[in-house]
């Protein structure tokens, strides 16, 4: 009799084991439901909603169905290609210039003995900054007459451009603004690899009578390549959806004369400005595929493994 009871108790208490556990995923799925919430609302009917809207003719009051026809209004759109130009001039002198350059200041940096993590804060401050403060300080620092980058190339006997007022200096007075506020993040991800890679390798290339510099090119920049390939995908993905600084530095039309206007902007200009919501949604799909099939072009050249 009493063996019974136990066998009871305890088939009782596995039951109650099992409740509870159920109980607790429950729970947990009721603490997951507003971040479900907030998917649907914001990110996937969004798309959908915009896909929709890319075969309307719309205002956002009246809608007419039309096709295709917004998808060859864009790509027949002169400004649209002036913008794939500008996003994509911008995006290629930002990224030679950073990787290169920030690898250069993660090895100097990683070769010095002290103050290292006063270099890391240093540089990664820039990264961190609101690109939307960032773009309003430039459009000050770069001000043809008031200007200190102006002033200081008078000072040295030195040509002073109109940057953002001349169409053929803006896009470059958005490069240096682009390489200023991503070199930080480009150092830190070069740093972390760099202090990755084996000490013992160094120490063997020394035992052999190698230099610095063929330690350097030989071993470091071989040993980098992951991180490379990284960067140039990221930056890519980034330069490709830039917006918020030509946005402030040139408005919508990206002044002057669309020098800087990217195709974010484009987007926000037909849809927000001009009310041509079909065309805007038409363009954002087009702008997916560009990003999407440039991305995959990326991941073959580096052959980078997702």
């Amino acid at each position: 009799m009493a063996k019974n009871n136990m066998e009871i108790n305890a088939t009782l208490g596995s039951v109650s084991i099992k409740q509870k556990k159920k109980t607790s995923q429950w729970t947990w799925y009721i603490f997951l439901i507003p971040s479900f919430l907030g998917i649907i609302l914001f990110m996937v009917y969004p798309i959908f909603e915009s896909l929709r809207l890319s075969f309307y003719q719309s205002n956002g009051t009246i809608e007419n169905f039309i096709g295709l026809d917004n998808f060859k209004t864009v790509l027949t759109s002169g400004p649209f290609w002036n913008s794939v130009w500008n996003t994509f001039y911008i995006g290629i002198f930002q990224i030679l210039i950073t990787i290169p350059l920030g690898f250069i200041f993660a090895s100097l940096i990683n070769s010095t003995a002290r103050g290292q993590n006063f270099f890391k804060v240093i540089y990664f401050l820039p990264n961190v900054t609101s690109i939307v403060a960032a773009a309003m300080i430039f459009a000050f620092v770069l001000h043809p007459e008031m200007g200190i980058v102006n002033y200081a190339l008078e000072a040295i006997g030195l040509p002073a451009p109109k940057w953002l007022a001349d169409p053929s200096t803006s896009k470059w007075a958005v490069i240096l603004l682009a390489v200023w506020h991503w070199i930080g993040f480009v150092i830190i991800i070069c740093l972390a690899n760099l202090q990755a890679i084996s000490a013992e390798m160094y120490e063997a290339a020394k035992i052999d009578g190698a230099s610095g510099l063929q330690q350097w090119l030989f071993i470091t920049i071989p040993n980098m390549g992951g991180t490379f390939a990284f960067l140039l995908i990221t930056g890519w993905i980034g330069a490709l959806q830039r917006f918020n600084e030509v946005y402030v530095l040139g408005g919508p039309n990206g002044s002057p004369a669309r020098s800087i206007q990217t195709m974010g902007a484009f987007i926000y200009e037909r849809g927000f400005t001009g009310f041509e919501f079909g065309v805007a949604s038409a363009a954002t799909y087009i702008m997916f595929m560009i990003i999407l099939v440039f991305t995959f072009v990326n991941l073959k050249v580096s052959n980078m493994k997702l």
